[in-house]
């Protein structure tokens, strides 16, 4: 069997790359004598003068004292605000604003507002030298005509026409409301 020759490079290379890291790398404890009697031996007393040369743990130096361990005051996994107190000089404690509730209403309670009026402003009229006349629709098709101070469905009173606007009041002057052109 023959071998190319790359593959011989290679596994000589191989070969002498674990040759030099057998010789090189080789823990420092061993003996460089070949195996025997004489080899264990100084195995043996390198090992002894190692294990003199190490000083003495001193294990009561590795304990604390149970009594200045203070438990932490910041947890990292809590998202929360935390003030260390300052130390202020003394100050004098400021008195308490009394807040006094407002006093409970006598008598009924006040009567709900009107509910909107329901018509819509769609435009204007202003025939030539008379008053602008608005056009307003109930919403179901009717369109009403009405001049300012006209009396519209029995209900409303119409206070003003405008470009853009009309004012209506309910006939007893309540709710006050401006309805803005809104074309339909």
């Amino acid at each position: 069997m023959t071998m190319s020759r790359p593959r011989a490079i290679v596994l000589i290379g191989v070969l002498l790359a674990a040759l030099a890291g057998f010789v090189f790398l080789r823990p420092s404890g061993e003996p460089t004598t070949g195996a025997g009697p004489a080899g264990t031996a100084a195995s043996r007393s390198a090992q002894a003068k190692a294990e003199a040369s190490v000083p003495d743990v001193r294990l009561d130096l590795l304990r604390h004292d149970e009594g200045t361990f203070q438990s932490p005051v910041r947890n990292p996994f809590r998202f929360e605000r935390h003030e260390t107190p300052v130390e202020t000089p003394a100050v004098r404690p400021r008195p308490r604003r009394v807040v006094e509730a407002p006093p409970e209403p006598t008598g009924p309670p006040p009567e709900p507002p009107p509910p909107p009026i329901p018509l819509r402003y769609i435009g204007f009229m202003q025939p030539t030298g008379e008053a602008r006349i608005a056009m307003l629709s109930d919403g179901r098709g009717t369109v009403i005509p009405g001049k300012e101070g006209d009396v519209i469905e029995g209900r409303y009173r119409l206070l003003r026409v405008g470009n853009d606007s009309a004012d209506l009041v309910y006939l007893d002057g309540r709710g006050r409301q401006t309805i803005r052109l809104s074309g339909q």
